[in-house]
């Protein structure tokens, strides 16, 4: 019977391909949808909005931190896919008692190119994966300009031209709080070239806006999720910081690590074109 080892170091064996899927992560969902799992996956979560026709259709096990054993039990599945962060612990340790589950931990851009290669092995889609991977890899490389290299960027894949800027990125809002230096936002941010002020914190640390006066912020980026920030944020950020560039950006772009990754670099350069057409850099 085949092992396979998720991000965890942990061990799942299955007989075959799984037939009847739940996933407990967003941005992998997507992903299944693109590997091309449409009537493998049976279950999702109601924060599994991509692809909007699985959210109208498939069925929902509650959210990535209250899930619903009993409709879980309901869909027999035969593999549920979960994320060491965005999912409860114990709830993930209780459904191991009675199905496969296969768990990603990902803080970087290899981590991510790893669970999506891995993912497509587990569910018979590794042909699928690995074309995903390789083409998600060639367009961040493509990022880089000429006289950078690879070996230069701690995820080993090079980043964006370098802006220097000196960011904050926020995630949430009463209290403030802003994506730290262990976190996948950050391994983006690397990317775009921009430098996370706040790279010396664990995770999502909680900030005063005073801090960011002390800090000697360049720029603010204001995450779309899981907090919605909006234009009328800007002005209370405004008061603190007068003369930095705040930015309103989609979060999914910053923080899913599935099939979006795809659509990253694109957007990356956009912001980056726009800060220079604002004379921000």
């Amino acid at each position: 019977m085949p092992l396979f080892t998720d991000q965890l170091g942990r061990t799942i064996s299955l007989d075959r391909p799984p037939r009847h899927i739940i996933s407990l992560v967003p941005s992998q969902t997507e992903l299944l949808y693109t590997l091309g799992l449409e009537e493998e996956v049976v279950g999702i979560t109601k924060f599994c909005v991509h692809p909007p026709s699985w959210f109208r259709c498939k069925t929902r096990i509650g959210g990535t931190k209250d899930i619903r054993p009993d409709i879980i039990r309901t869909l027999q599945p035969d593999l549920i896919i979960a994320n060491k962060e965005e999912n409860e612990k114990g709830q993930i340790e209780e459904l191991m008692l009675h199905y496969p589950v296969w768990i990603s931990d990902i803080k970087t851009l290899p981590d991510a190119l790893s669970m999506i290669r891995s993912l497509g092995q587990l569910t018979g889609k590794g042909q699928e994966a690995q074309s995903l991977a390789e083409e998600i890899g060639r367009r961040f490389t493509a990022l880089a300009s000429p006289e950078t290299v690879a070996a230069h960027s701690p995820s080993g894949i090079a980043p964006a031209t370098g802006t220097g800027l000196r960011t904050a990125y926020f995630i949430w809002r009463n209290p403030w709080m802003v994506a730290g230096g262990d976190t996948f936002i950050h391994e983006i941010l690397q990317h775009t070239g921009l430098i996370n002020i706040f790279q010396h914190h664990t995770r999502y640390p909680s900030i005063e806006l005073e801090e960011l006066k002390r800090s000697g912020c360049d720029l603010v980026l204001l995450s779309s999720e899981p907090y919605p920030f909006k234009e009328r944020h800007i002005a209370e950020i405004r008061e603190v910081l007068p003369q930095a560039a705040i930015r309103l950006v989609d979060g999914e772009i910053f923080s899913w690590y599935g099939s979006r990754l795809l659509h990253v670099p694109a957007y990356l350069q956009e912001l980056h074109k726009g800060l220079v057409r604002n004379h921000d850099i």
